[in-house]
């Protein structure tokens, strides 16, 4: 027997309290006088020195017994304090002739019987060894189940000694009422409270005593006697009050009245809920109703909230879009009355000047005479006016803004001052109209936002000025302010797959000047997308050589993301926001920060009208499960998100498909605007009509291979074609006609082939042809050595390119192309991480709410989960609920998880987009993480609320639901690394398995090293330890066995149940963190 275990039987003893400090013999008093008066005396002693030995052992206790007891003195008290009743001691004193104490067991004896125990590392009951009372050669009848025996008379016994079993074979007696005698020992052992020990009586069918399963020996005077073992409730039921009953002593058990319920092991009947029903005999009150209670009332808390928050929603929208449509309609108004002055003071003045001019020819003196005519009195000038309305005299009125807007426009009007007063402008300092920054209400800012459209429809009708563009008006001189210019150059542009030798693009050199339109055509399989990937920095898995050059620098196009916008193919909208909500989400966002309100909301506003979305700027986009607006409108949005940012340089590819002319030509209208203000603008396009081509400023012509074919000016496309000796027919676009000869569709003409394109348009421009391709400059030679094109058609494009060469080494210079993010240099500050965080707040709150049919889904798959675990696996008090705490681990980790990818699986792609225009990835993370926290914390009272009164368990609900909170928690974080690093297929098998297999692992016998360890760091360990040890402090008393043969069994510690739930904690913590690092680091490949 190792060492420890020794020391530990002591301990034992003191639960048990028959180790007296120092026993007295005064037992004999009563059995040799009989004295009644003394009865009371003895027995009260007897049980002093019984309770004076705790303080004894506390330190040992608390070292070897401390994983399943956590305050000795309350354990003790709650096991063995029989101070309210000492019956048991007193009948036992009277039934025995002779000192009680002689046979009481010494704490050797106590050491012999529990070392089973720790032995065979159970707390089912155990065969004894053999000692020296009860062995093969001697086997007194106090030997046997249920009896003992006591010492001689004249020997006394050292009730402290653990290592001496005294001899006791004399007078053998069953065991008396309240005790239980081992077999194998020959002394008594006090029953803890909370169980039922009385005489056995024998059955005579079976040969048993009952309530006990020991059978009499074949001795003829031997009768059932008392208990015979105490130990986990599996092999000693017996002696365990029955449920439905109480037992107040250990020597009397009564049935639970009506109203009350008894739950086996206890000591005192329980009071049952008032909305319960608890008939007599109750082992456990029927709380289902405080579920569906419970339930109902969390029902309605969410649809209230719900339905909060979509009215004020709704109602925030409908106060706003009232406040836009009052605000447009007195800027149009305003407008509308200005024409009109304008028009009827121009006609007045017409009029009056024909006037004066007849009556000057009228008044003129005839040939001949000498008259003088006669003086004309000079004119005032209201008389130019039109009939103007005199006030009486004595009432003298204020003018209003209207009639102040009309005297403006009479004294001056050229002038944009006076121009709509009461909405106001940026250049109305002298009218003391408030500036952008100090617009603070929604009216203030729509007037201000649609005065503003006004103005520049005016000023675009009267100077040709940008519509969809900003205007600054900040100045006095009425400067426009352009944007800042991005010119983007690039030479020997390779691009190849990593691996193989297949190339994409192949020495493709030219310019994208500010302020034009550049229009990339060709075949398919010419590497139009892949020629704007690598523009804007989003090429992955190629090796790139050649320069780009940013504004004349070996600059990373990522220093200047800020003001770059990508339109993808795809549109990568959020279906579950409208219109107005996606446009402006990105102008908050990426806008400048210090950019007043007002400002971004005319920004927005602009948007929305040069694109056509006035209709349905509040419908939702809609998904591929829910219908929303239209795919020629998506792709409008789609334009915009990237037009409300002011971008510089604007890539776009294939804006135009699945568009209708009428929606192309809006779209290149708007894009057309954008370009007066500076903005370098390319496109990829698709069968453009000819009057869509005819917008286009520059056109790209790629070949197969990735070889240009022309890259110049829309207007000499022709003239180049045809100086090689391509025409194009009539009725027949340029554009369509030059695919279907790359394509291999058309003939170019003779002397021709496809191939020979893009050597000609090198030869044209000067740039190295390839080795491979040199074999079609011969052809070319020898087809051209007698036309001499060559230098004729030199000026048409070339010299366009002309400063790409200059500012660019020799074409055998290759600098790779650099993926750095590099520094900023964009110039434009955006919100920080903090302010973002708010507006992604905002957003992700929204589309939770126009989800609620999935969350409630989610709930109501947690009801029936809650319900039918909490049915199926009813707490039994010898596992102490173990098996339905399993269950729950993997059904909650399961489904949490499940539901948790939503999260960050269902948007990658918008989040690639935003992240790569430079929003905030942490804000991003942040507000979804915030936003879960809501299902954390609800969906662990919903599933409570099934389980919980479903299942019976001792312990609390505040207990279950801290833990199932953290578990929540642990497990949505996991998900969220799934979702990031993992296609939703994949990672939802994962979901499905990790909680499966890792429930079985900490579950399994902890034999081997690797297991253990293994299963230590397991979070189902954590949950279903903090599970148990929550159920397990409410069991004491005769219970205390089977809780420390649990926990010894499983290798919990009743002290770690703060620890699991900190490790549950900070798991969710450190995976939050791994899957913010793979969010940033893993992008789309």
């Amino acid at each position: 027997m190792n060492g420890p275990i020794i020391r530990a039987f002591p301990l034992l003893i003191l639960f048990l309290g028959i180790a007296p400090s120092g026993w007295c013999l005064e037992g004999d008093a009563y059995s040799d006088s009989r004295n009644p008066a003394m009865l009371p005396l003895v027995t009260t002693l007897i049980y002093n020195q019984m309770s004076n030995v705790t303080s004894l052992f506390k330190n040992d206790v608390s070292n070897y017994l401390g994983y399943c007891v956590t305050d000795v003195d309350a354990e003790w008290n709650a096991a063995f304090n029989f101070s309210d009743n000492l019956d048991f001691v007193t009948n036992c004193v009277k039934q025995i002739k002779g000192d009680v104490t002689h046979r009481l067991c010494t704490a050797a004896e106590v050491k012999l019987y529990f070392s089973s125990f720790f032995e065979s590392k159970s707390s089912a009951a155990q065969f004894l060894r053999p000692n020296k009372n009860c062995n093969l050669s001697s086997w007194a009848p106090g030997c046997e189940p249920g009896w003992c025996s006591s010492v001689p008379a004249n020997v006394k016994i050292d009730m402290k000694n653990t290592n001496e079993i005294p001899d006791r074979t004399e007078d053998s007696l069953p065991c008396c009422e309240g005790f239980f005698c081992p077999q194998g020992l020959t002394c008594m052992i006090p029953c803890p409270l909370g169980s039922y020990c009385p005489r056995g009586n024998l059955n005579t069918a079976t040969g048993i005593c009952d309530p006990y399963r020991y059978q009499l020996p074949p001795m003829s005077n031997h009768s059932c006697g008392g208990a015979d073992m105490w130990a986990d409730v599996s092999t000693s039921k017996e002696i365990f009050c029955s449920a439905g009953s109480y037992c107040p002593t250990t020597t009397k058990e009564i049935s639970c009245s009506s109203g009350r319920y008894c739950q086996m092991g206890t000591t005192a009947q329980k009071r049952c809920f008032q909305l319960s029903n608890c008939k007599p005999g109750t082992a456990d009150q029927d709380i289902h109703v405080y579920g569906i209670i419970l339930i109902v009332a969390l029902s309605l808390l969410l649809l209230i909230i719900y339905n909060f928050s979509d009215q004020v929603i709704s109602t925030r929208y409908k106060r706003m879009a009232k406040s836009r449509e009052a605000a447009a309609r007195s800027a149009r108004e305003t407008a509308q009355a200005r024409q009109r002055w304008k028009t009827a003071k121009d006609l007045a003045k017409k009029r009056s000047l024909q006037q004066s001019r007849s009556q000057k020819a009228a008044d003129a003196p005839k040939v001949g005479t000498d008259q003088a005519p006669p003086a004309v009195p000079p004119q005032s000038s209201s008389a130019e006016k039109p009939s103007a309305v005199v006030a009486p005299k004595g009432k003298k009125k204020d003018s209003t803004n209207l009639t102040k807007m009309l005297d403006s426009i009479d004294d001056n009007p050229e002038s944009n001052e006076g121009f709509n007063l009461k909405i106001g402008d940026r250049n109305i300092k002298k009218q003391h109209v408030p500036k952008a920054k100090e617009l603070h209400s929604k009216s203030q800012i729509f007037k201000y936002a649609y005065g503003q459209l006004e103005k520049e429809k005016a000023n675009e009708q009267k100077k040709n000025m940008t519509f969809s563009g900003v205007i600054s008006m900040a100045t006095d001189d009425d400067e426009v302010l352009k944007r800042p210019s991005i010119e983007v150059a690039f030479k020997n542009l390779t691009i190849t797959l990593k691996g193989k030798r297949r190339h994409l693009m192949r020495c493709v050199s030219g310019k994208l000047m500010p302020g034009r339109v550049s229009a990339v055509m060709g075949p398919s399989g010419a590497g139009k997308t892949t020629f704007l990937s690598a523009l804007a920095g989003k090429i992955t898995g190629c090796t790139m050589t050649g320069c780009i050059l940013i504004n004349g620098k070996l600059e990373s196009i990522h220093s200047f993301k800020k003001i770059i916008g990508y339109v993808p193919q795809d549109d990568v909208v959020h279906g579950n926001l409208t219109v107005e909500e996606n446009l402006r989400f990105s102008a908050r966002c990426r806008l400048a920060s210090d950019l007043p309100k007002a400002d971004k909301v005319l920004v927005v506003e602009r948007v929305i009208e040069s694109l056509g979305l006035q209709l349905i700027r509040d419908s939702l986009v809609g998904t591929v499960e829910k219908r929303g607006i239209s795919g020629g409108q998506r792709k409008r949005v789609n334009v915009g998100l990237e037009m409300v940012m002011e971008p510089s340089l604007l890539i776009l590819d294939e804006p135009t498909s699945g568009l209708d002319s009428s929606s192309s030509n809006l779209l290149l209208k708007a894009l057309r605007r954008e370009a007066l203000e500076g903005v370098n603008i390319c496109m990829v396009l698709h069968q453009p009509s000819f009057v869509l081509f005819q917008m286009f400023d520059d056109l790209i012509l790629l070949a197969k291979g990735g070889f240009t074919v022309y890259h110049g000016s829309v207007k000499k496309v022709e003239e180049y074609f045809s100086g090689i000796g391509i025409h194009v027919p009539e009725r027949v676009t340029p554009p369509d006609h030059f695919i279907d000869i790359l394509e291999g569709i058309t003939k170019p003409g003779p002397g021709l082939t496809a191939q020979q394109l893009p050597v000609r348009w090198m030869l044209h421009n000067g740039y190295a042809v390839p080795p491979d391709m040199m074999e079609i400059c011969d052809e070319i030679s020898k087809s051209s050595s007698n036309k001499g094109q060559n230098n004729t058609n030199n000026a048409i494009a070339g010299e366009t390119w002309q400063d790409v060469s200059l500012s660019t080494d020799s074409q055998n210079d290759q600098v790779d192309f650099n993926y750095s993010k590099g520094h900023d240099l964009s110039g434009r500050i955006t919100p920080g991480v903090l302010r973002q965080y708010r507006y992604f707040l905002g957003r992700v709150g929204k589309q939770r709410l126009r989800e609620a049919d999935m969350q409630a889904a989610d709930y109501l798959i947690l009801l029936i989960a809650g319900a039918a675990l909490g049915t199926l696996s009813k707490t039994t008090d010898a596992s102490f609920g173990e098996l339905g705490y399993t269950y729950t681990v993997i059904a909650l980790s399961l489904l949490c998880k499940l539901a948790a990818l939503r999260s960050f699986s269902l948007d990658k792609l918008h989040y690639w987009r935003e992240s790569a225009s430079g929003i905030s990835s942490l804000a991003y993370f942040l507000s979804k993480d915030t936003i879960d926290l809501f299902n954390t914390i609800v969906k662990p009272l919903v599933y409570l609320s099934m389980y919980y009164f479903f299942n019976n368990t001792r312990s609390s609900f505040e207990d279950n639901y801290a833990v199932l909170v953290c578990l929540v928690y642990c497990v949505t974080g996991m998900a969220y690394v799934f979702a990031i690093m993992l296609e939703p297929s994949p990672a939802q098998l994962w979901c499905v398995l990790l909680p499966v297999v890792l429930t079985l692992i900490s579950n399994q016998d902890k034999d081997s090293q690797v297991s253990r360890l293994v299963g230590n760091y397991c979070y189902p360990k954590w949950a279903m330890e903090a599970f148990l040890l929550a159920n397990v402090e409410r069991y004491n008393g005769v219970w205390v066995i089977t809780r420390c043969g649990t926990l010894l069994q499983s290798g919990y510690d009743l002290h770690n149940w703060g620890r699991c739930l900190t490790c549950l904690i900070v798991t969710g913590v450190l995976c939050r963190f791994i899957a913010y690092f793979c969010l940033v680091t893993f992008q789309k490949k």
